[in-house]
């Protein structure tokens, strides 16, 4: 096969692996040697978990995070143009989906090099298949600004597209401030409003709930230092 970059996807908790990833992962990662990751020691936590038979001391890791030098970068796809596939792993989910692999990525398709995404779970688009929501039309907005004025403004120019544009509108917040996310856009949508709480995606706990934002307000669930998506929508 000709040496590519490959996206390799990784559960989202403690979910086993067989529930999550086809058999065909396991095969592309037992035959990568360089891994670009964005957490050297849960990448080899993962490799191990996907086949107990790799020696993580084989292996070649390059570390990819907000903390990288962006000069580095580039030099992590040497192992491509010497004819060497090279894997990247994110911390959960899909790589270089609100995630550092999109810069690695990015320089990947500029050298025209071969990029292969494989399958695996993307609490994004999970979470928008079992919100009910409109899923032809969505847009994805990471964190939304921390300053209260601001995100105040930011939920208000949110809630606007969905009336006017039919949009479904996505994001999330560091799980501690979880129950705040929720406060503030008790505050600032209008009653009628839809909102969807998905949480903890796949995982045993998986919990996932539609509601308006009217009734939502003594029917919040336990979201402490959960990892949660927020959907919106009319």
């Amino acid at each position: 096969m000709q040496a590519s970059l490959i996206l390799i996807p990784v559960p989202l908790g403690e979910t086993s692996i067989e529930q999550v990833l086809p058999d065909y992962n396991r095969e592309q990662i037992l035959s990568i040697k360089y891994f670009i990751v964005e957490n050297i020691r849960s990448a080899r936590r993962f490799l191990k978990k996907t086949d107990s038979s790799i020696n993580i001391d084989d292996l070649t890791f390059y570390e990819l995070n907000k903390h990288t030098n962006l000069e580095q970068i580039e030099t992590y796809l040497q192992p491509i143009i010497n004819g060497n596939s090279v894997g990247v792993i994110s911390e959960a989910g899909c790589p270089a989906i609100a995630d550092p692999g999109a810069d690695i990525v990015a320089i990947a398709q500029r050298k025209n090099m071969k990029v292969i995404p494989l399958v695996g779970p993307s609490s994004i688009l999970m979470s928008l298949m079992a919100s009910g929501f409109n899923g032809q039309s969505f847009a994805f907005h990471g964190y939304l600004p921390i300053d209260g004025t601001e995100r105040a403004k930011k939920i208000k120019q949110l809630e606007q597209r969905i009336y006017s544009e039919h949009q479904t509108q996505i994001f999330i917040e560091t799980p501690y401030r979880n129950l705040k996310m929720v406060e503030d856009l008790m505050k600032n949508c209008t009653p009628s409003t839809k909102l969807c709480i998905a949480m903890n995606i796949t995982c045993e706990d998986e919990y996932i709930k539609t509601l308006s934002i009217k009734e939502w307000v003594k029917r919040l669930p336990d979201m402490n230092k959960k990892p949660c998506i927020f959907l919106i929508y009319k």
